[in-house]
């Protein structure tokens, strides 16, 4: 069996110790990064929708840095969206300054109707580079 290694970003906000879960846990060669959201560093949210966006992903590239991996590492992405009708263009808008060369990840778009406070949330898997 092997055994995980948690993940922690160099400037690590305080939703990981509120609520008492890792950034990330690398498994071998893979990393399972936990959903992230547009906060700040004390974790509260961003107010505006586009801003949140981006922040979630500022945060979700600290979390691959500490691992040593980049956004062309990643292989699975879930995002979840309080109002994904309304706020689907402003994702894409976002999603495509970041993914923005082929090949993309697979990507599964949940619409959920609770997410503490926030409206935005992405969880990754990537494949640590030079792992094996």
């Amino acid at each position: 069996m092997i055994k995980g290694q948690a993940i922690f970003p160099a400037n690590r906000h305080a939703l990981y110790e509120q609520h008492g879960y890792s950034a990330a846990i690398q498994s071998g060669d893979l990393l399972f990064i936990s959903g992230q959201v547009g906060s700040s560093e004390d974790g509260s949210p961003e107010p505006d929708f586009k801003r949140q966006v981006e922040l979630a992903f500022e945060n979700l590239q600290a979390v691959l840095a500490a691992a040593g991996c980049t956004l062309a590492d990643i292989v699975d992405v879930t995002s979840f969206h309080t109002d994904p009708e309304n706020q689907f263009a402003t994702i894409m808008a976002v999603k495509a300054q970041i993914f923005n060369q082929r090949p993309y990840p697979n990507w599964t778009a949940l619409g959920v109707n609770w997410l503490a406070g926030f409206d935005f949330e992405i969880k990754v898997i990537a494949r640590i580079p030079g792992q094996v």
